[in-house]
């Protein structure tokens, strides 16, 4: 009943609204408003509605009951009607009251920037931990609103058993169901993420981990496929990937590489994501390098980098170590604001993912930062310790060997985490080991 009423039906065209007012957030200036409203649309194309015209009005004060004047109001109304729209989509979050106002005035279905944003997640989410963390999100976004969406409400309901004593009205019925839905889901996410502390337990120090992160539809999917030579899916939507997806990156290196493609951020996003936006990245939070991706292509392109440097430090992993990059590249005909870019980032790169050159120096840059975080050891292990070869050559990356009469020279390169479990500390060859001299070390192993 309730699933059916707060979802947006899709056969419906959808009218957008938004204002322009000094003391709204994001929305103070035309520029900003105008950058907002073309991102609700894409979101509306996300979820597969048809729009129509977009009105934008300016006031110095926000109208507490309806944000836009009445008058306003009314005129976009008539064109909606006019366009056959049966949808008021506003760029910003509403209130149940101000739904059920400017409802009541236009004569129109009404839904907010929030409502949409939970729709695509609700849509588009895969694992069973996202769904759980979106549906808290959903219902906690319905709670205060029921009096905005639904038409039942004002009727009354007899009691039955536990439900409530006569003359219980339906809303207060609604209000009891979604916050026991709200506990049990809440006790079921705690389940999952016991689970899910277990499984990265078992994962610690079993990898070297990258995170693709970033603003939602900047490329981060096609360059996950092209450095990692896999198919995830790639549309030209606004959070066509929610759930964070695992690759390898590079498999011959020890430990192995994995690349993390995690869900897009947006401005304005609803508080009530902000917990379910932790849950997902974590991935982020835990990756040893972040690599953000940003469109160049985007006129707003420096308002999605300040959106994902602020998601970043909600995050609390401002100081990880980063590099940029500068996707679609192939959309951008300016020369002269390539090279301004690249000055103003210098640690950054300016790649199209469908470029082969691109992607294999972006892919050996990320191969080469992990193997440079690695410490250099020089070994000599005895031919007859079978298992000491066995590991250096299975867990370690081996930069050089020398074959010797009494054994094999080693220079390895590998995490102290790792070597530290090999046993082998035993066959570090000391700096005045005379055995460095005989074999003229220096000479078959330069220092790289």
């Amino acid at each position: 009943m309730m699933d059916n009423e707060f979802n947006i039906d899709q056969s419906y065209q959808a009218t957008l609204v938004s204002l322009v007012c000094p003391s709204f957030p994001d929305h103070s200036s035309q520029a900003e408003s105008e950058r907002s409203m073309n991102e609700l649309r894409e979101l509306l194309r996300t979820l597969g509605l048809k729009t129509a015209s977009a009105h934008i009005q300016n006031k110095k004060e926000v109208d507490p009951a309806t944000i836009l004047g009445s008058g306003k109001l009314q005129e976009i109304a008539e064109i909606a009607h006019a366009e056959g729209s049966k949808l008021l989509v506003f760029d910003f979050e509403l209130t149940a009251r101000q739904i059920a106002n400017i409802r009541k005035l236009t004569g129109l279905s009404v839904v907010d920037r929030v409502h949409v944003i939970l729709e695509i997640f609700a849509k588009h989410a895969r694992t069973k931990e996202a769904k759980i963390q979106i549906e808290i999100a959903r219902l906690q976004y319905m709670l205060p609103r029921l009096a905005g969406f639904w038409t039942h409400l004002n009727r009354q309901r007899g009691g039955v058993g536990v439900l409530g004593g006569e003359g219980e009205k339906q809303i207060e019925l609604d209000r009891r169901i979604i916050r026991e839905k709200i506990e049990f889901y809440k006790v079921e996410l705690i389940t999952l993420e016991k689970q899910r502390i277990v499984r990265k337990k078992r994962r610690e120090n079993q990898a070297v981990t990258a995170a693709l992160v970033g603003y939602t539809n900047a490329g981060k999917s096609s360059i996950m496929n092209r450095l990692c030579r896999v198919e995830i899916l790639e549309e030209n939507k606004l959070f066509a990937t929610l759930d964070s997806t695992y690759r390898m990156l590079n498999p011959d290196t020890k430990p192995p590489m994995i690349m993390i493609d995690t869900v897009g951020f947006i401005s304005n996003l609803p508080n009530t994501l902000i917990d379910g936006f932790k849950t997902t990245l974590e991935s982020a939070m835990e990756a040893d390098l972040l690599i953000i991706v940003c469109d160049i292509s985007d006129s707003h392109y420096e308002k999605q980098l300040e959106v994902t440097n602020e998601v970043l430090k909600e995050l609390n992993v401002e100081d990880k170590e980063r590099i940029i990059v500068f996707n679609k590249k192939d959309q951008l005909d300016d020369d002269l604001k390539k090279k301004i870019i690249l000055r103003k980032y210098p640690n950054s790169f300016l790649v199209s993912s469908y470029d082969p050159d691109d992607m294999k120096n972006l892919r050996s840059f990320i191969v080469d930062f992990f193997l440079r975080k690695q410490n250099h050891y020089d070994l000599f292990v005895p031919y007859e310790d079978g298992g000491a070869h066995s590991a250096i050559v299975s867990k370690t990356n081996v930069m050089s060997t020398h074959n010797h009469e009494k054994g094999i020279f080693y220079r390895i390169r590998v995490p102290d985490f790792i070597f530290g479990h090999l046993g082998i500390q035993k066959y570090i060859l000391a700096p005045n080991d005379p055995l460095l001299k005989e074999t003229q070390w220096e000479e078959l192993f330069p220092k790289s």
